[in-house]
């Protein structure tokens, strides 16, 4: 605390000169994507339309040290959800602490942000086997070095974001490290957290490698449950993603994607009679083909994506609506 307070000293009697000789605007930041579908399943002929996001996003600083960020999703699919809420202190050069609502740090596709997105739908290991958001604070940390490396340690409530009013004796937590190595990174991280009846222990690490236009990254996830409660799961994704310059009117991007993931069968939800969890999705893999053609202009573009995926379920597994074969048409906004 007295070092959180000495920091705030500190940048409060060097900004006693204005903003203006900083050169940093104090104005709040105004951010958000748009993501609007059709999709149809191409064995059943069953399609929809949805507006998959709809986020928008207020940040900005106090003072130089301190930063906030509160975001929501006004449409995602058809719901209101209070994404992040969080407040930030710069403490020294290269540490950080924010405290609030925010993504758990671990991994790289269960973090990366909608605008970022390369395909429709995410890999299995961001959107079935994690968990990745939670109410609690973090410490981030930029080792000084010929190759960065930057380490985060975080602690939350294990109760869902949707009730911050759950007492609890433990808690869960997450790390991970990322070294940046020209144009390599390695990602490694780890959390223990309590999604569903029982608590899961999930280990990450993934390689990326991003270079002129190509964009390449490979990342494997084990979740362990404790008690016995599941066999443990596995997942892995695996993409490509290639970009080239385009003069079509406004349109200046065209590029081609392919992936290839899947996981083992994933449990959740509650205890079944025999102390087991039971299983929410099926062990499946699944391969994805596409194009985007869009228009960039720095921080803000607009993209016309489609995407083939094609999937294979293990044993006598039935897919879901909507988890079957389909093609995908999206247009996506960000600004």
């Amino acid at each position: 605390m007295l070092a959180l307070l000495q920091a705030m000293w500190a940048v409060a009697d060097d900004g006693a000169a204005g903003p203006e000789e900083k050169g940093m605007s104090y104005m709040p930041q105004v951010h958000g994507v748009i993501r609007s579908r059709w999709e149809m399943e191409t064995e059943t002929g069953d399609n929809r339309f949805e507006v998959r996001n709809a986020r928008l996003a207020l940040s900005g600083n106090v003072i130089p040290a301190i930063d906030y960020l509160v975001q929501t999703d006004l449409c995602e699919q058809g719901k209101i959800k209070i994404l992040d809420a969080w407040g930030g202190v710069k403490l020294a050069e290269g540490l950080k602490i924010r405290a609030g609502q925010f993504l758990m740090p671990i991994g790289i596709e269960p973090l990366r942000a909608p605008a970022a997105y390369i395909f429709a739908n995410r890999a299995f290991i961001g959107k079935q086997m994690c968990a990745a958001r939670g109410v609690g604070a973090e410490v981030a940390y930029v080792v000084p070095s010929a190759l960065p490396v930057t380490v985060k340690g975080a602690v939350f409530n294990p109760s869902s974001v949707a009730d911050h009013d759950v007492w609890s004796h433990s808690p869960a937590f997450s790390a991970s490290a990322l070294w940046q190595i020209r144009s390599v990174g390695l990602n490694v991280g780890y959390q223990s957290a309590v999604p569903e009846a029982g608590r899961t222990n999930i280990a990450d690490a993934a390689v990326i490698f991003k270079s002129g236009r190509w964009n390449v990254e490979a990342e494997y996830m084990y979740k362990h449950y404790t008690h016995g409660y599941s066999r443990p799961a596995h997942g892995y994704s695996v993409f490509g993603n290639y970009w080239l310059p385009l003069r079509a009117g406004e349109l200046n991007r065209l590029s081609f994607q392919g992936r290839f993931d899947g996981m083992t069968a994933h449990c959740a939800g509650e205890l079944e009679s025999d102390g087991s969890l039971a299983v929410s999705q099926p062990a499946r893999n699944r391969i994805t083909v596409g194009a985007t053609i869009g228009c960039f202009r720095q921080k803000v573009h607009a993209d016309l994506r489609l995407d083939y995926e094609k999937y294979f379920y293990h044993h006598d597994a039935v897919a879901a609506a909507g988890q079957g074969d389909k093609v995908v048409v999206e247009f996506v906004v960000s600004f």
